[in-house]
Formats: structure tokens, C-alpha cells, sequence
């Protein structure tokens, strides 16, 4: 007999709400537009609306439990702590204000702890006890397993590999410090990547000199390497290098059976992974040679954040 479970996904434009079976079929999806919401009592009481209803429409009477992936997200405390890009701000105790609507177990964590976990129950990781998902998105998260479990630390907050400082005194980053991985491997270093790079190859006149600077994305160059630009190219490989730089680094503190990578700049491919690769070995210390894989994330672009917020109630 089947088990069922709800995910959902808050983001800064849309909160996504899934019922999600135990084998991470998701059964049925909401949408709510987390953006029009300046009132969070408002904004739960819909969600919990929402999951009523999804249980209601698939002829569901019980669940396992709630699982949220927030930004900061507090494990520990159950709270969306103060994060910027919410239009209700402070404190949010999400935990306290889902189980007055609905008495089930509510877990709540970050986006990238979230997809750790979801890659544990649902996709490649299934068996392992020691792996670390990377997210590159519009930032850099990340989620350190180890014998099984998430690693949070004291906070609720360890793990942060994207705010690791790769190049000291470099890129200026959201979080205060200078040089942060985020801010060379995520879909906005990329593009500030090609940017800088096309600035100081003025003979360069390739796709990407054709495309308006503020309309460029990440995703653009991933195209134009995939069709041998050679700029784009370089974008890539400088990419890679560092990526392979920051996962070595990672591997000496958690010793992992593999390392997954998930979003948007992975689906550029072979162009990212191979100087990934090359560099993640040149890199990694001679003790964990041939013991840990790189692997792209085996979860539907579609469905993952909602997986891995299921997840977290099997955590």
C-alpha cells in the first residue's frame, strides 16, 4: 500500500505544492504566487488550502508529513529566517503555522539541503551514506551528506560550500565577503564571466558579441560552447577549472562516495563536466584518488525541488 507525502518548493516568484507517493511519483501539483503575498498568515493559510485540496481531488485521506524547502530555511527552529527576497519579512515559523491547519509532522530546511536529501530517497544516491549536492543556480547551494544524514551543524546552516571563498579579494558576493564560489559558478558568474571575457577580447566576434549585454544568460553560452564558440568555450573551461577546485576542496572534510550536480549550467554538459572533471582530479588529494564519483543529479528538472521538500519528511 502506498504512502503519500506533500512538497513544496517556496520560492521568491512561485511556491510549488506537490503530493508526492513514496516511490517520488509526484501525483498532482499547486501553484501559489509567492510574490503577490505580503502577509505570511495569509500566505500559509492558503498553502494549507492548497494541500486540502490536493488530498481532496486524488482521494487521499492521510499523509506523512509536510515537507518545505525555504529560503533560509531553518531545520532546528522550523523558521524562514529573515530572507530578502520574501515580501513578508522577520521570523516566519512555518512549522507552528502548518500543524494549526493540518496535525501531520512539518519539516522545514533549505532549497539545496532539500535536494541532498531528495537525491538520497529519490534519485542516484539511493544506497549511498556519503555524498555532497551541489545546486548552481542563480546562486551556488549545497548538501553534505554523511552516514545517511544531513549535515546542519549547530545553526541548522552548514554546508554552505557556495559561500566557501575560492579567490581571495575576488568577486564581490551577496553575502559580504569577496571571491565566493557563488560568484564565479553560478548562472549569474557565468555570465559575468562571458562579460569580462569579451571585454578584453575585443577581436572577438562571435555569437554572443551579437547579444545585448543585459539580455546575455548563462544559458546562452552553454549554447554557443555546445556549437564550438570558442569564447563560450573558454567561459566553460574557466568554470569547470574552479568548480573542480571547489569539489576537491570539498572531498577532504567529508570523504563522499560521490559529488551530484544539479541545474540550470549542468545541462550545458560535456562543455562544463569534462574541465570539471579534469580539474576535481588534478585537485583532489592523492588519499581519495578513484574513490569518488562526479555525477549529474538523477531528478526531473520538473519535479526536484518538490521531491526533495518531500524528502525531508523521510529525513
Amino acid at each position: 500500500m502506498n504512502t503519500y507525502s506533500i512538497g513544496i518548493d517556496i520560492g521568491g516568484t512561485n511556491t510549488d505544492i506537490g503530493l508526492v507517493r513514496d516511490d517520488g511519483r509526484v501525483m498532482a501539483k499547486k501553484n501559489l504566487p509567492t510574490n503577490k503575498y505580503y502577509d505570511a498568515d495569509i500566505y500559509v493559510a492558503d498553502i494549507c488550502e492548497q494541500i486540502k485540496l490536493l488530498m481532496q481531488e486524488n482521494g487521499i485521506e492521510a499523509i506523512d508529513g509536510v515537507g518545505i524547502a525555504a529560503p533560509v530555511g531553518n531545520y532546528y527552529t522550523g523558521c524562514i529566517e529573515n530572507a530578502s527576497n520574501l515580501n513578508f519579512k522577520g521570523v516566519i515559523d512555518l512549522v507552528r503555522m502548518v500543524k494549526s491547519y493540518i496535525d501531520v509532522p512539518v519539516v522545514v530546511s533549505n532549497d539545496a539541503n532539500a535536494a541532498a536529501y531528495g537525491e538520497l530517497v529519490y534519485g542516484g544516491a539511493k544506497g549511498m551514506k556519503h555524498f555532497i549536492m551541489f545546486t548552481l543556480g542563480t546562486g551556488v547551494g549545497s548538501g553534505v551528506v554523511v552516514d545517511g544524514k544531513l549535515v546542519l551543524g549547530k545553526t541548522g546552516g552548514a554546508g554552505e560550500l557556495g559561500h566557501a571563498i575560492l579567490i581571495p579579494e575576488g568577486r564581490q558576493c551577496g553575502c559580504g565577503n569577496k571571491g565566493c564560489l557563488e560568484t564565479y559558478c553560478s548562472a549569474t558568474g557565468i555570465r559575468r564571466t562571458a562579460l569580462e571575457m569579451m571585454e578584453s577580447m575585443p577581436e572577438y566576434d562571435g555569437a554572443l558579441r551579437k547579444v545585448d549585454p543585459e539580455e546575455l544568460t548563462s544559458k546562452m553560452v552553454g549554447d554557443a560552447a555546445k556549437y564550438g564558440d570558442p569564447l563560450a568555450i573558454k567561459v566553460f573551461e574557466k568554470t569547470g577549472y574552479l568548480l573542480g577546485i571547489a569539489m576537491a576542496n570539498a572531498v577532504t572534510f567529508s570523504g563522499p562516495e560521490a559529488i551530484f550536480l544539479f541545474g540550470g549550467p549542468v545541462k550545458a554538459g560535456d562543455v562544463l563536466l569534462e574541465p570539471a572533471r579534469k580539474s576535481f582530479e588534478e585537485h583532489l588529494c592523492f588519499i581519495f584518488k578513484d574513490s569518488v564519483q562526479i555525477r549529474v543529479s538523477e531528478l526531473s528538472d520538473n519535479d526536484a525541488a518538490i521531491l526533495g521538500a518531500a524528502a525531508l519528511t523521510k529525513a
